[in-house]
């Protein structure tokens, strides 16, 4: 019985720290990554270039560190900027679905590398991760 509850204690884990696919409409799945999970990448000096979708304004309040700055308004304009290897982590604070719709429009435009960071900005912020300014 010990055995099966240290099992099921270190799946739990496991699946907390992972990315998982969700639903993005249209039978295609967005790779959603957990903020814990991004931050581990960071950690682990892994390349990647993340996105903020919100407004300048709170982009210039503070966003993710060396984080490409370009709001959903302006997405069909710039998203040329957005490079096409290693990973892409867009992230914002809207609703799971607003970033998931960036995600399809991109996947739309040939990119494949594209994950969503689940929770946002704030779950980043309220976790005590590092900020730039």
């Amino acid at each position: 019985m010990k055995k099966l509850v240290v099992a099921a204690a270190w799946l739990a884990a496991v699946t907390a720290w992972s990315p998982s696919l969700a639903p993005a409409g249209h039978g295609n799945a967005t790779l959603v990554l957990d903020v814990a999970y991004v931050k581990a990448q960071f950690d682990k000096g892994r390349k990647f270039t993340s996105v903020d979708l919100r407004p300048v304004e709170e982009y210039r309040k503070g966003h993710l560190p060396a984080a490409r700055s370009i709001p959903r308004g302006e997405l069909e304009t710039r998203f040329e900027e957005i490079p096409k290897v290693d990973l892409v982590v867009l992230y914002c604070e809207c609703p799971l679905r607003d970033a998931e719709d960036v995600y399809r429009f991109l996947r739309g435009h040939s990119y494949r590398n594209l994950s969503v960071m689940a929770e946002g900005f704030n779950a980043w912020v309220e976790r005590g991760y590092p900020v730039e300014r």
